[in-house]
C-alpha cells in the first residue's frame, strides 16, 4: 500500500517504522523535518507539508499530540484539508476528546474523504511488533476499508461504533494503567523501611492479584530504574500520561463523573513533572514516589 504518516513522535515514528517493515511505500510529514531523517534512511520519502502529503497518497494516518496539533495539520492553506481529497480515507490515531475526532470527522467527510479515529493501546515496542490494540470508531463500511492497514499494526481491532467511541474507549482503558503507577509508587513507599531487594519485590507484587499485565513487560525496567540505571529510550513519557489524566477528567466532568483517582494520580503526576521528571518513562513515577521526601 501507498501511505502517508504525519505526525512523527515518538508513536507515529513507530508505526511508520512498521509500516516500512510490513512492505508498505510510505510517504511521511512532520513539522520538524530533522524527525523524518531516520525513515527516509529506512526507505521513506519524505514532503514538506500536509498538503503534499494528502497529494501523494490516499490513506494518510496522523499520530499528533493533542487537540491544537491536529488543528495545525489538518487546517490552514497547507494543511490536509487544503485540497481535493475526495476519496482518501483519514486514520486519525491521537489520543484527544471525543469531541475533538468527531468534529474533524464532519471537516473531512465534507470534503468527499472517509474517516476512522483508531487512538491504540501499547507503546512503541508493540507498535513496531504489530501488536497493539486498535479502538475505532467510524462508520461501518470505513472501519473495513482501513482493517487491511490496521491489521499490520494491531494484533486486536475493536470497532466501538460511531466515530468518537474510539477515543472514549482509549481514555477508558488507560485510565486504570495511569492510575496504577501513583498506587504502585504509594505502594512501593509503605515497603521502604522492610529493605526488601526491588527485583524481589516488584516480582512478588506481579505474582499476585496486585499485579497487572503491564509489570509482567515493564517490571524488569522498572526494577533497573529502582537501582538507578538509565532504562534507555523512552517509550511513553510521564509527561503523556499528565495529558491523557487530564482529558480524561475534562471528560468525566462534561458527563458528571467523578474521578477521585484520576485526580489524585493526576497530582501525583504533577508534582513528579514539575521535579524534571515529565521527559522520563511514565513508570519513572512508582519509582519517584518512594524517595519522595515526606511533606514537612
Amino acid at each position: 500500500m501507498l501511505v502517508g504518516v504525519a505526525g512523527l513522535g515518538k508513536m507515529g515514528a513507530a508505526i511508520a517504522h512498521r509500516l516500512i517493515e510490513t512492505g508498505n511505500q510510505v510517504i511521511v510529514w512532520n513539522r520538524s523535518a530533522e524527525r523524518s531523517l531516520p525513515l527516509v534512511a529506512a526507505g521513506a520519502a519524505a514532503v514538506t507539508s500536509p498538503a503534499e502529503l494528502a497529494s501523494a497518497v490516499e490513506i494518510i494516518i496522523t499520530s499528533l499530540s493533542d487537540a491544537a496539533a491536529i488543528e495545525g495539520v489538518y487546517g490552514g492553506p497547507s494543511g490536509l484539508l487544503a485540497g481535493d481529497v475526495e476519496g482518501e480515507l483519514f486514520i486519525e490515531m491521537s489520543t484527544v476528546r471525543p469531541g475533538v475526532e468527531t468534529a474533524l470527522a464532519e471537516r473531512v467527510r465534507a470534503k468527499g474523504a472517509a474517516f476512522v479515529e483508531c487512538p491504540v493501546g501499547g507503546s512503541t515496542g508493540p507498535a513496531r511488533q504489530g501488536k497493539l490494540i486498535g479502538l475505532v470508531g467510524a462508520e461501518p463500511a470505513d472501519a473495513v476499508r482501513a482493517k487491511p492497514l490496521l491489521d499490520q499494526l494491531c494484533r486486536r481491532i475493536e470497532h466501538c461504533g460511531a466515530v468518537g467511541n474510539g477515543s472514549v474507549m482509549k481514555l477508558a482503558i488507560n485510565l486504570p494503567l495511569l492510575v496504577y503507577w501513583q498506587a504502585l509508587g504509594e505502594a512501593l513507599a509503605l515497603c521502604r523501611p522492610l529493605g526488601i531487594d526491588p527485583a524481589r519485590l516488584i516480582d512478588l507484587f506481579s505474582d499476585s492479584s496486585g499485579g497487572p499485565n503491564v509489570l509482567k513487560s515493564r517490571g524488569r525496567a522498572l526494577v533497573r530504574m529502582l537501582g538507578g540505571e538509565d532504562v534507555g529510550a523512552v517509550s511513553f513519557r510521564l509527561d503523556d500520561g499528565a495529558k491523557d489524566l487530564r482529558i480524561m477528567l475534562a471528560e468525566g466532568a462534561a458527563h458528571g463523573v467523578g474521578m477521585p483517582a484520576v485526580a489524585g494520580a493526576l497530582a501525583g503526576f504533577e508534582e513528579a513533572s514539575g521535579l524534571g521528571l515529565g521527559g522520563g518513562e511514565v513508570c519513572g513515577l512508582s519509582v519517584y514516589w518512594p524517595t519522595r521526601k515526606p511533606a514537612g
